[in-house]
């Protein structure tokens, strides 16, 4: 398994959550187990796939600039599980800003994988692309 298999897998889980996530209404058990989940989820992967993909990237001239701004959607995305937090679960208010993440993280998820993931490809050896999938595995799951 490379690195790329590896992310590619948690971007389906996260993209299954968030997409369940905007169907739900009102303050309920499913929305609040659904977002708990997702929260961590993100926050959980943000950390390791910084850790073991970001990191190894943000030294390298080629890859440097799509890490720093992908780094930089992960807090994006940090402020919006934050701003749900804050928002009463039944409010219109909580729905609209629910759809911005879920906005937010398809774009990140189709942003990585499409154009990230092409230069990396091209800045990572093999044997780092599946030493990477190794570490970021056994920490995230």
């Amino acid at each position: 398994m490379t690195i790329f298999e590896a992310l590619r897998h948690d971007h389906d889980t996260q993209r299954e959550l968030i997409d369940k996530l905007i169907e739900t209404s009102g303050d309920t058990k499913t929305r609040h187990g659904l977002l708990e989940k997702l929260k961590h989820e993100l926050q959980e992967h943000a950390k390791f796939e910084e850790r073991y993909f970001y990191d190894p990237l943000i030294f390298k001239d080629l890859t440097q600039e799509k890490a720093r701004h992908s780094i930089a959607e992960h807090h994006d995305i940090d402020e919006l599980i934050e701003e749900l937090e804050s928002t009463d679960m039944s409010s219109p208010a909580w729905l609209s800003t629910a759809k911005k993440l879920h906005h937010k993280v398809h774009h990140h998820l189709n942003e990585e994988e499409q154009e990230v993931f092409q230069l990396a490809g091209r800045a990572l050896s093999d044997k780092q692309k599946h030493d990477l999938a190794q570490k970021y595995d056994a920490n995230m799951h």
